[in-house]
């Protein structure tokens, strides 16, 4: 299943993100304390679609599984959540 890139880095960004702009859109997760972490994800300028793989990918990168991650985007995964997963990981 692929997913629209614009859907998915707006639902990132929503949930802490931020774009650092560069060949491809890195996104950065900021805290709600808002301090930079160490989890970060990318996307291509020259794609409309996300392939299933990449998305994939993407979960590993954000330290999520690939439901968990679909989870992030569609909202039923809210940032105060994502952040106890990744506390629980001693990642922020």
């Amino acid at each position: 299943m692929t997913r629209d890139r614009k859907d998915v880095e707006g639902a990132l960004q929503r949930k802490g993100f931020r774009i650092k702009e560069g060949d491809h859109h890195y996104h950065i997760y900021y805290s709600i304390s808002g301090l930079k972490s160490r989890i970060f994800t990318k996307t291509s300028h020259s794609h409309k679609e996300i392939s299933d793989d990449l998305l994939s990918q993407m979960a590993k990168q954000c330290k999520l599984t690939r439901q968990q991650f679909f989870n992030l985007l569609d909202c039923p995964l809210t940032k105060d959540a994502y952040e106890q997963i990744l506390a629980k990981q001693v990642l922020i």
